[in-house]
C-alpha cells in the first residue's frame, strides 16, 4: 500500500475522530425527539450549534434548487467560478484560495498536516476544540492558553508557549468560539511579527460577519505562513450544505490539498455563489443579529447575570450554578443551548436565535433560575 493512500486513510480516521469529539463538544447530547414540545405542533428552540435560525437565503435556495436538475454532472467550472468571485470581494489572489466542505474541513487537515509528536499546537481556552483534539490524537503536545479578562487571545503567552513546545501551529479564533469575543487586529500583528518562524498561525473567522472588526486575509499576500479560514454555515446558514474557504500561500493550500479532494456538492456551490452576489445581505443579517442578541444579553445583566462581550452569533452567560445542570434544566423547558467548558463550569454559550426563540429563552430562564415577574 502506497505511503499516500495510507497517510489519506489515517487522515480520514483521525478527522471522523475530531469530527465527534468537536460535536459531543459542541452542545448537549440530547435529542430533539426526547423534547417537550413548547407548543401544539412546534419542536424545541435550538440554541447550541451556533446555526443560523433564517438558514440560507432565499437566493441561494433559489440558486440549490434550480442545480438540481444538472447534479448528474460535477460541473467542475462552478467551483472555480465561485473561488474566483471570494478572491475578488477579497482582494486576494485566486491562487491563494481553496473550497472545502465547510471550514472544519481544512482545520481537521491542519492538525494532521503541521502537527506531530515533535510539533505542538497552541490555542486559546476556551476555544473550538476540534482542532486540538485531533492534534492531541497525533500525539501533538496542546497548550491551552486561557483567555484574558476582556475575552481576547493572550498573544503574548500564546507566542511564549509556542516557543516552549516548537508549535507547528497557532489556532486563533476571532471573533472565538464558544466567546464571541474579539481579539484586535494590532494584537494579531503582534503575534506575527513575534512568533516562532517554524510556527504557523492559523486564524479561523467563522464568524468574523457578525463583527464589524477588519479580517487579517490580506496576509496571505505577503507571507507564508497564515491561514486563514471562512465558512458559510455561520451568517450565510448553510451548515448543512457544507462549503468553507481556505485562504494561504499557494504552497500551504498544496499541504492542505496533499490527503486528498473530492469535488464540492454543486448545490452548495450554487448557494454559495448567490450567496455572494446578494447586495446588503451580510450588513442586513449583521444588523439583525446584533439587535437580537443584544436586547437578551441587556435582559440577563439587568437582572445579575453576567456575560461575556460578544460580536457573533452567541454569547456565554455566567448562570451562577453548574452550567451542565443548567443545561439540562432548559432542555426540559425545550430551549435547548450550548454547554459549559471544563475553565468556566458555570459559564454556559447560547446561540442566538430569532426574536421569538430568544423570547423563549428568556421564558425559559427564568423559570430556571426562579426569577419573578
Amino acid at each position: 500500500m502506497s505511503s499516500t493512500v495510507t497517510s489519506r486513510r489515517s487522515f480520514l480516521q483521525l478527522a471522523g475522530t475530531g469530527l465527534a469529539l468537536s460535536g459531543i463538544g459542541l452542545g448537549p447530547a440530547v435529542s430533539s425527539a426526547a423534547l417537550p414540545a413548547r407548543a401544539a405542533g412546534t419542536g424545541p428552540v435550538l440554541l447550541n450549534f451556533n446555526e443560523s435560525p433564517y438558514g440560507p437565503s432565499p437566493a441561494a435556495q433559489a440558486a440549490a434548487r434550480a442545480i438540481v436538475a444538472d447534479s448528474g454532472r460535477y460541473l467542475f467550472a462552478l467551483a472555480g467560478e465561485l473561488r474566483d468571485a471570494f478572491a475578488q470581494q477579497e482582494g486576494v489572489a485566486a491562487q491563494r484560495v481553496r473550497l472545502f466542505p465547510g471550514s472544519s474541513e481544512p482545520l481537521n487537515r491542519a492538525a494532521v498536516v503541521w502537527t506531530s509528536p515533535s510539533a505542538g499546537l497552541v490555542v486559546a481556552d476556551p476555544t473550538f476544540e476540534s482542532l486540538g483534539d485531533l492534534a492531541a490524537a497525533r500525539g501533538a503536545t496542546v497548550v491551552k492558553v486561557p483567555l484574558r479578562a476582556d475575552g481576547a487571545h493572550d498573544v503574548r503567552a500564546m507566542v511564549d508557549a509556542a516557543r516552549q513546545v516548537n508549535a507547528g501551529l497557532l489556532y486563533l479564533c476571532n471573533p472565538n468560539n464558544p466567546t464571541g469575543s474579539i481579539t484586535p487586529a494590532d494584537d494579531i500583528a503582534w503575534m506575527l511579527a513575534n512568533k516562532p518562524p517554524q510556527t504557523r498561525l492559523l486564524v479561523d473567522e467563522a464568524y468574523l460577519q457578525f463583527s464589524a472588526q477588519r479580517s487579517v486575509i490580506a496576509q496571505v499576500m505577503q507571507r507564508d505562513d497564515v491561514i486563514v479560514l471562512r465558512t458559510f454555515s455561520k451568517l450565510y446558514g448553510m451548515a448543512g450544505l457544507r462549503l468553507g474557504v481556505a485562504a494561504a500561500h499557494p504552497d500551504r493550500l498544496r499541504e492542505l490539498a496533499s490527503l486528498g479532494d473530492n469535488p464540492l456538492p454543486v448545490t452548495a456551490l450554487a448557494a454559495g455563489l448567490a450567496s455572494l452576489r446578494e447586495p446588503g445581505l451580510v450588513e442586513q443579517r449583521r444588523e439583525q443579529n446584533t439587535r437580537v442578541r443584544q436586547a437578551t444579553v441587556e435582559w440577563l445583566q439587568k437582572r445579575g447575570f453576567r456575560c461575556l462581550p460578544t460580536e457573533a452569533n452567541c454569547f456565554m452567560v455566567d448562570v451562577q450554578r453548574d452550567g451542565a445542570a443548567f443545561t439540562r434544566a432548559m432542555a426540559e423547558r425545550g430551549v435547548v443551548i450550548g454547554r459549559s467548558w471544563p475553565i468556566w463550569p458555570q459559564v454556559v454559550r447560547v446561540s442566538v436565535g430569532t426574536e421569538a426563540e430568544m423570547a423563549a429563552f428568556r421564558d425559559a430562564f427564568a423559570a430556571v433560575v426562579g426569577l419573578k415577574g
